[in-house]
């Protein structure tokens, strides 16, 4: 029997602690299904707030305003602290400087995508820990070149790339269709082009919406097949 290949598009932002989580999730339910598929996966860009400018706006203030002081603030962070721990990832919120515009953070997921999806995934996992875990402001271009090097992408190209316009126009094209398509939360992981699983949802949902996609993506490949019968 063939084995059935998939695609996931995962609709993520970098500053969005969940999309970080969601990843993780992927990865277990990646590793759940094994051999019964082969699924490839892209990370498709997304902005939870395009206001932002380049050089970011103080983290602990944007926190509180977004969430109606000091006290939701920490609520927010309580929440997601109890998912990383059971991720295994360390979140560090106190040592992030600032919230920063997201989108150069896309451009250099997009041409680490020109590599293949491993070097994308290299890319992405860089800025999410970069962020996340060493508090870094993934606004910053050393911060993004650095993370281009781990995926294998020239430090001279990136350099070049990000001083001008390159993808800018392209990946806010997408960021537009995302919400064009209903995407309002992320992460959203589109598997197949036809079915969405919105949130970090756990490894045992995304693994078991793989094998429905798959199914009957098998299901319909045999139903061609099948000679007709009088």
């Amino acid at each position: 029997m063939t084995v059935p290949s998939l695609t996931i598009d995962i609709v993520s932002d970098i500053m969005c602690p969940w999309c970080y989580i969601g990843k993780k999730r992927l990865e277990a339910a990646l590793d759940e299904v094994g051999s019964e598929m082969n699924v490839e996966v892209r990370w498709r860009p997304y902005q939870l707030d395009p206001t932002l400018p380049k050089e970011g706006k103080d983290r602990k203030q944007y926190m509180e305003d977004k969430f109606g002081g000091p006290e939701g603030a920490d609520k927010a962070y309580a929440n997601v602290r109890a998912a990383g721990v059971d991720e295994n990832i360390p979140f560090a919120f106190e040592k992030i400087p600032v919230s920063a515009n997201t989108l150069d953070a896309h451009r250099l997921i997009r041409w680490a995508g020109s590599l293949g999806p491993l070097a994308q995934d290299t890319a992405v996992d860089a800025l999410f820990k970069a962020y996340f875990e060493d508090g870094q402001n993934i606004g910053d271009d050393a911060v993004l070149i650095e993370a281009g090097r781990r995926a294998g992408l020239e430090t001279e190209v990136v350099e070049r790339l990000l001083a001008g316009d390159a993808d800018r126009d392209t990946v806010s094209a997408e960021i537009d269709q995302a919400r064009q398509m209903g995407v309002t939360g992320v992460p959203c992981f589109i598997i197949d082009m036809k079915y969405a699983v919105v949130g970090a949802q756990p490894a045992e949902a995304l693994a078991d919406a793989m094998r429905k996609v798959a199914m009957e993506k098998q299901r319909q490949s045999t139903g061609d097949a099948a000679p007709d019968r009088d």
